[in-house]
């Protein structure tokens, strides 16, 4: 079974003077919280069990760093996909705008992972699930949609299955 897997990045830094919207880090709570993550999914009775997945994950320095420190080097991951086009600071990035880069990376076998910037990642759990987290969709939260049917991602139906939040 595959699945779809979406994570909003971990809490970064407000932009400083001089400091540019993409170029945000991590604060140390967004630290811990990939920590969190990465326990999560290296567990195999737990998130791991998703796994192995093909990464998207916006060019967005907190979102790349959300990615390294939380999934990258694991055995969950098996290839990712920088994508400055999922970026919101630069334009607003739809529900359709997010599927439509996902179908682009899309190996056909195997789950997805997608790192990126809210509220894309909670209009893509409305748009595929009608689902609607009444508290937001907060940071480094995960949700996981499991994809029925062969083919694309975008062709599929589709089921959340696991929410998960950290501290």
């Amino acid at each position: 079974m595959r699945s779809l897997i979406l994570v909003r990045h971990a809490k970064a830094v407000p932009a400083g003077a001089g400091t540019s919207d993409v170029e945000r880090a991590l604060s140390s709570r967004g630290v811990a919280q990939c920590a969190q993550l990465r326990r999560r999914i290296s567990d195999p009775d737990d998130l791991g069990r998703y796994g192995p997945v093909h990464a998207l994950v916006s060019a967005a320095a907190r979102t790349r760093e959300t990615f390294e420190l939380a999934f990258a080097g694991t055995s969950f991951v098996e290839g990712v996909t920088y994508s400055p086009t999922i970026y919101n600071g630069a334009r607003d990035v739809s529900a359709d705008d997010l599927l439509a880069a996902l179908v682009e990376v899309d190996p056909l076998e195997g789950s997805l992972l997608v790192v990126a910037h809210n509220p894309s990642v909670a209009e893509l759990l409305w748009a595929l699930t009608g689902e609607v987290l009444r508290d937001g969709y907060p940071t480094a939260g995960l949700c996981v949609i499991t994809l029925h049917g062969a083919g694309r991602v975008d062709e599929c139906a589709y089921e959340l299955v696991e929410r998960v939040v950290v501290d």
